[in-house]
Parts: structure tokens; C-alpha cells; sequence
């Protein structure tokens, strides 16, 4: 499946980008944060604002750990992937009749499929030298897992540590190869998607 989605990008004739370093930083702040965060396990379909919308603050998945931290530097996912899927409907693996920007960038496949379309895709190795904070990891756990890599590792300081949730909250933990990697992804948002301001918490 990993070979599929990194053969797929190298279709599209699109070279992986290389974060900015102060853009990298921020994320990686924004990732580490979320992990003092108290949040309840809750997978609810729930209809939220658009754009900017969120779940309750208290309550979310591992997706929406993603889509929190790139909001937090200003990326709103759920707009971007939206958007894509308005134009490329075809391309994700969607069980819907048409895009849902309540729940769509909430789904791991979903994530997983625009990120390789920006051209995100990185090799799914076994080296943990090749994923670097700020990339985003998907694993073959029920309906897919995914999480960010921060800049912290394990007591051998051989693997980088992760931010997800995988059921008790967000937290940073040793968990890169705990299950298998079926998605790796280095992605910097073109400059359109970039907003300094910050997102109204939509909870209230």
C-alpha cells in the first residue's frame, strides 16, 4: 500500500517539499503542547463550522490531533482537503455520495490521500533517522492511526518520540513501530493556506 501511495506522488510529478525551519518549529511546539490537553476519546460524527471548524475541545480522535496542530500555526486542514475533494472527488477513498467538511478530514485515509496528492509522501522505513520532527506517520491500526513525530526520543535516543491519541488522550510516546507503518508525510503548506491569525476555539 505504501509503495502504491509513493508511486502515485512520483506520478504526479511532484517532488517532496522541505518545511521551513522556523514553520517546522512551530509545528513541533504546537505538537508538544497538545500533549498537556486533556481531550475524551470521542469519534461522534458531529457538524461544525466551515471553515475554521473544530469538535468540542474536550473530545476528538487522533485525526483532529493533527488538524489541531496545524491550526495552531495557522493551516486549516479541513478547508484544505475540502477543497481538493471538491475538485478531485474521484481520487479519495470516501464512503459518501459528495465531500463532508464535517467529517472528511477526520477520517485517516482521507489525510493520508491529500497529503499524497501535495506531494507529501516519504519512504516507510524501518530506519528511524528517516522520520524527522514535524512528519506525520500513519499505521495499519483498525480504521488507521496517525500522529506526529516531535522532537524528543526514546531513553536510547534512537526513536523519535510521537504525539497521538490513541484512546486516552494526547500524548507523547515510544510507539513509532509499534504498529505497521503505512504512511509517512513531510508536508509545508503552500503560502495561500498559511494564516498567522488564530482559529476561534468553535466549542463556545
Amino acid at each position: 500500500m505504501v509503495l502504491a501511495l509513493l508511486s502515485a506522488g512520483a506520478a504526479r510529478g511532484q517532488a517532496p517539499a522541505q518545511p521551513a525551519p522556523d514553520f517546522t518549529q512551530r509545528l513541533v511546539a504546537a505538537a508538544v503542547a497538545r500533549a498537556g490537553v486533556r481531550v475524551r476519546y470521542a469519534s461522534d460524527y458531529v457538524r461544525i463550522p466551515y471553515p475554521g471548524g473544530d469538535v468540542p475541545a474536550d473530545t476528538g480522535v487522533c485525526t483532529d490531533e493533527i488538524i489541531r496542530i496545524y491550526r495552531a500555526v495557522g493551516v486549516d486542514l479541513q478547508k484544505e482537503v475540502h477543497e481538493d475533494m471538491v475538485g478531485h472527488f474521484s481520487a479519495y477513498p470516501s464512503r459518501l455520495r459528495r465531500p463532508d467538511p464535517n467529517i472528511d478530514h477526520r477520517r485517516v485515509p482521507i489525510l493520508m490521500t491529500f497529503f499524497r496528492r501535495q506531494g507529501a509522501s516519504r519512504p516507510a522505513t524501518a530506519d528511524p533517522a528517516d522520520y524527522l520532527p514535524g512528519d506525520v506517520v500513519a499505521w495499519d491500526l483498525v480504521a488507521g492511526h496517525v500522529g506526529m513525530v516531535v522532537d524528543r526520543k526514546d531513553p536510547s535516543g534512537t526513536r523519535p518520540l510521537i504525539l497521538h491519541n490513541v484512546g486516552q488522550g494526547p500524548a507523547i510516546e515510544d510507539v513509532l513501530f509499534t504498529w505497521p507503518i503505512i504512511g509517512h508525510y513531510r508536508w509545508t503548506p503552500p503560502a495561500r493556506a498559511t494564516r498567522p491569525r488564530a482559529v476561534p476555539d468553535s466549542s463556545r
